[in-house]
């Protein structure tokens, strides 16, 4: 088992959903916290939630979509504690919007925090998370990195992205102290779809009401027990997690008919 009383961890996008509850849970274990969100007040809020409890918590408003933000991120964390001994890149947001009406901006802002967050948040925190007798890069990608569905494109685009880059990643640094997991969760009950910016839905429900439902719905697991399954896969050394039932019947018809898988989930949520 860990000891989190001596270990310091950095969480982006910990103002909300995952990572608020890794947040909890880790405070609740006595790790040191550098928690980044763009949502100053949300995030705010978070710390002094925390710090009401007795627990060490830094906060710094940060961009994982700028990589001089995510630079003065990790110098906070090198000037805090000498260097972070766990990243833990949480941050996304959601697109709902068919190819043939997508609009190019707001595809390139997904990418650019769901992709380009974790490439560049990895990147700048590696030199001192080697310099570390043991450390650990977590990246957060989905179920959708294995199924595709309609509307999601760019979404699967970027968290196919986030598992490609960690397996390539984790190869490179197997000769350090540094490990690499990559988090696949299905169906979340955290605030993503009511952030998410929305195209033409109407191939997949008939308002913004109706898509916030449906999502909610679909959303078996809570983002504390996503928590709970991150916290433990980290102690257990893991290098993939799936999180929800939803995610290993995914993950399980991907791997037997990978032709067909999509075809099939796509189906699936048309009839429900």
């Amino acid at each position: 088992m860990i000891d989190w009383t001596q270990r310091n961890v950095v969480i982006t996008g910990a103002a909300s959903g995952i990572g608020e509850a890794l947040a909890h849970h880790l405070a609740g274990r006595g790790a040191g916290l550098l928690l980044a969100d763009v949502d100053a007040e949300r995030l705010a809020a978070v710390v002094q939630s925390l710090r009401a409890k007795g627990a060490s918590c830094e906060a710094l408003v940060t961009d994982v979509a700028s990589r001089a933000a995510l630079q003065a991120l990790a110098d906070r964390a090198q000037a805090l504690w000498g260097g972070a001994d766990v990243l833990i890149n949480n941050a996304g947001v959601a697109l709902v919007s068919p190819v043939h009406s997508l609009n190019e901006a707001d595809a390139r802002w997904l990418m650019e925090i769901n992709f380009w967050g974790v490439v560049l948040g990895s990147q700048v925190f590696l030199p001192q998370l080697k310099a570390r007798p043991v450390a650990v890069i977590v990246n957060v990608s989905s179920i959708f990195a294995m199924i595709s569905m309609p509307t999601q494109s760019i979404y699967n685009a970027a968290k196919a992205g986030v598992r490609a880059f960690s397996d390539a990643l984790r190869e490179e640094l197997r000769e350090t102290s540094v490990r690499v997991l990559c988090v696949h969760p299905g169906g979340i009950r955290t605030r993503i779809a009511q952030q998410a910016r929305l195209g033409d839905i109407s191939s997949v429900a008939g308002s913004a009401a109706e898509l916030h439902a449906n999502f909610e719905h679909a959303a078996r697991t809570s983002a504390a027990d996503a928590a709970a399954a991150i916290v433990q896969a980290i102690e257990r050394d893991q290098t993939r997690l799936l999180i929800g039932i939803d995610a290993r019947l995914g993950d399980w018809v991907f791997r037997l008919v990978p032709a067909r898988a999509s075809a099939w989930f796509s189906a699936l949520a048309r009839w429900q």
